[in-house]
């Protein structure tokens, strides 16, 4: 079966950048028929929560990217110590010495020389004794794998024909000198037992697919197809990594965006297709392909998701939205009509508070000199009854033939008095929901 996994570190926020490759494998996963994976990568004791798991799986909820099974990797400690072994048995995992600083003064040493800066195997050359006596030192090994020096080739969902030339790469280190596994083998193992048949992931992990393949292989493994997508950047060229934290879920969230906006423009990015909203992931997936992918950075842009969000929110009802109304101010779910008024000058819910303000509360109205006579005369017709669906245009069809204004020069004056602003909802809309009270106070000043 179709199996794909998404393997997130609880270390911090689900961020933009990290939905798009939960996004992407649920996709494909879901055009295929296949299963969607959740695995925790939680080795790193120290800095994973249960925090950051809970909020991660939060988040995924909310995106409607559902799992079929997950697990941590923090309960497989015992697979991988065997699958290291294994490999040990094999000649494959060897024990290196060098500190960090050491390592440093041979990268910069063979780049100095013009050569690349790969690992020289010292540790492979190190006898029983010498070993015994680095480790008398109070040194403790870490583990490095051995390439085989060949090429590895594959065949990339994105990028097509791939070579990774392993001779110019570093023998990557496995188990770091507190016993600790890094990325890498953990990942291996977890996908040779879960059987992942498609890996999907960003291209900055091109070159580790290399090694990656030649573990699966030694450990008796079939490697997964590949898919390697193109990095997001921003709007404007830049990298997204400083700005991170702003783009996380519960940030976005917060911020009151719609998890189909997020997935209608996430799956869409960096890719031949226009970029439009989705109802559903359904609808997204059925529209899915790889092919349609390309190699150039996918541009992320705000103000794109929040178009899209926009036209989300201008189809919802008030019933759709009165929760999330009443929890920003429970004036706004006074009267029905007010959502139905504003919704389409909000491209989040949270665009909904100055409006709140304007309809119910204290603002200051915006009256020009020359047109305090016109507003005098405006308060002297403004309707005493009535005061309903049809105020606005009675009122001003009055204004009309006693002033002999029109257009822009008849309502703009009343629209900045009332709200304080130059542009908003229809103002046959909003001036029955303020109220004649209301009303005039502001045309008072």
């Amino acid at each position: 079966m179709v199996t794909l996994r998404f393997a997130p570190s609880p270390t911090g926020k689900l961020h933009i950048g990290n939905v798009r490759t939960a996004l992407i494998n649920y996709l494909f996963a879901s055009a295929q028929g296949g299963r969607f994976i959740l695995r925790i990568d939680d080795t790193d004791q120290a800095r994973s929560t249960q925090a950051y798991e809970a909020a991660i799986k939060e988040d995924l909820t909310w995106l409607g990217l559902n799992w079929a099974e997950s697990f941590n990797q923090s309960d497989r400690f015992d697979r991988y110590q065997a699958a290291a072994d294994r490999l040990r048995d094999m000649g494959l995992l060897y024990a290196c010495y060098e500190t960090s600083e050491e390592l440093d003064r041979k990268r910069k040493i063979a780049l100095s020389r013009g050569r690349p800066p790969v690992y020289d195997r010292a540790g492979l050359d190190l006898s029983v004794e010498a070993r015994a006596a680095l480790e008398g030192e109070g040194r403790r090994p870490h583990w490095r794998f051995k390439l085989s020096g060949g090429r590895v080739d594959w065949v990339d969902l994105v990028r097509g024909a791939q070579s990774i030339d392993t001779h110019s790469l570093s023998d990557p280190v496995l188990i770091r000198d507190d016993g600790s596994f890094l990325y890498t083998l953990p990942s291996v193992v977890d996908d040779i037992d879960y059987q992942i048949s498609h890996i999907v992931r960003g291209e900055d992990h091109v070159t580790n697919s290399g090694a990656q393949i030649e573990i699966i292989q030694a450990l008796g493994g079939t490697p997964p197809e590949m898919a390697h997508t193109s990095l997001l950047i921003g709007a404007d060229g830049a990298a997204l990594s400083k700005r991170l934290g702003s783009l996380s879920m519960d940030v976005l969230r917060e911020q009151g965006i719609e998890p189909m906006a997020i997935c209608s423009l996430l799956a869409k990015l960096g890719t031949s297709e226009n970029i439009e909203p989705r109802a559903s992931l359904g609808e997204l997936a059925a529209e899915f392909g790889f092919d349609k992918f390309g190699r150039a950075p996918a541009r992320f842009d705000e103000a794109e998701l929040k178009r899209l969000n926009a036209a989300f929110i201008r189809e919802k009802s008030f019933a759709d939205m009165q929760m999330d109304l009443a929890a920003i101010d429970q004036r706004a779910v006074q009267d029905p009509a007010f959502w139905e008024t504003v919704k389409a000058n909000c491209e989040t819910v949270q665009d909904i508070r100055p409006w709140i303000e304007i309809v119910y509360g204290v603002i200051a109205p915006v009256i020009a000199e020359e047109d305090r006579a016109y507003i005098e005369d405006a308060i002297a017709l403004l309707p005493e009854l009535e005061f309903g669906d049809g105020a606005w245009r009675a009122w001003t069809a009055a204004l009309k033939e006693k002033t002999g204004r029109k257009g822009k020069a008849l309502f703009m004056p009343l629209r900045k008095a009332l709200t304080g602003l130059g542009y908003g909802p229809d103002m046959s809309a909003l001036l029955p929901l303020m109220g004649r009270e209301r009303a005039k106070t502001r045309l008072d000043g």
